[in-house]
């Protein structure tokens, strides 16, 4: 056999083989691409997909929570607004005051007086306060009145008193103590559930030293119930009975000088006489130390001019 032929045989098989081996290699990287999809190794174009899909098939029931979520919430709401302030505004407790500057007519200020106190009555309210001053020929032209109204008569009433006169100014105000007032029932039932448990303690103790200590503690919580209670009525009446204060005044009179007017010139002449009678006598006051030191200084230089004339005139004798 020819060397050359064998070395040409060999290299052809070398070739072959290498061409099966590459062929090989292409077809597991086939496979393994189509098998991509059955197992975890899915592109992240088709994720987005999946998703798409799951949601659309969702929809229907996540629709449908969304609004049973909504008709529960608006049930909520109407069950809150029952117990909200707006909704229970006519149990809030509130301290209603006014004050009213009304001025009346000349000589009606007696008769306003006494309309406000029967309007007070008359509504089963009463008058708290009155003061009253007169003028310089003693009639009474102006003064105060404070009156306590129910405080469901308390618009009506401020209004019929507005038409009594003219309205100078007027003020309105309201506290609501309602915050207040249910703090101090929480308290008054905390106070009084350690009153009972104080008594049946005291009622249970047999040492004296006991007793003692737990009468002392009952006095203390006893204080306490009574300093709330007197507080809470305090604030039922001040809200049962509304205050309106009410400043009642007649026109002020217009003085007008009579004749030349010559007394008033003379009063002004004599106090503007003395007006600048006190102006020279406070600048003498004000100004004396320095008017002392010049009239001192004035007469050592007259005392020293006299005494070179007395020696001018003995050499001139000489």
């Amino acid at each position: 056999m020819n060397l050359k032929g064998i070395n040409k045989v060999f290299l052809i098989l070398i070739i072959i083989l290498a061409v099966v081996l590459i062929a090989a290699s292409t077809g597991c990287a086939m496979d393994n691409r189509l098998a991509a999809p059955e197992g975890k190794g899915f592109s992240e174009e088709e994720f987005p997909v999946m998703v798409e899909e799951e949601l659309v098939e969702q929809a229907p029931s996540r629709e449908m929570t969304q609004e049973d979520y909504a008709a529960a919430e608006e049930d909520a709401y109407r069950e809150e607004a029952k117990y909200s302030d707006t909704a229970g505004i006519e149990g809030r407790k509130v301290i209603k005051t006014a004050y009213i500057d009304l001025e009346v007519g000349e000589g009606k200020f007696e008769k306003i007086v006494f309309d406000v106190t029967r309007l007070a009555e008359k509504n089963g309210g009463f008058v708290s306060h009155t003061s009253s001053y007169s003028d310089s020929e003693g009639n009474l032209t102006g003064g105060n009145i404070t009156i306590r109204i129910p405080h469901d008569r308390y618009n009506s009433a401020l209004d019929l008193i507005k038409d009594m006169g003219t309205v100078k100014s007027i003020s309105v105000s309201g506290q609501d103590v309602t915050q207040e007032y249910t703090d101090l029932e929480s308290r008054l039932r905390n106070m009084e559930a350690q009153e009972e448990v104080l008594l049946e303690l005291m009622a249970e103790s047999d040492d004296v030293s006991d007793s003692i200590e737990v009468q002392r503690e009952l006095s203390n919580v006893q204080e306490q119930i009574e300093m709330i209670k007197g507080r809470m009525n305090y604030l039922d009446n001040m809200v049962s009975f509304s205050t309106i204060d009410v400043y009642i005044h007649e026109p002020e009179p217009i003085s007008e000088s009579a004749g030349w007017g010559f007394i008033e010139a003379l009063k002004k002449g004599l106090r503007g006489a003395v007006t600048v009678f006190n102006f020279v006598v406070i600048f003498i006051i004000a100004a004396s130390p320095v008017i002392l030191i010049v009239a001192i200084i004035i007469i050592i230089i007259w005392l020293i001019i006299r005494a070179r004339k007395r020696k001018i005139r003995k050499i001139d004798k000489k």
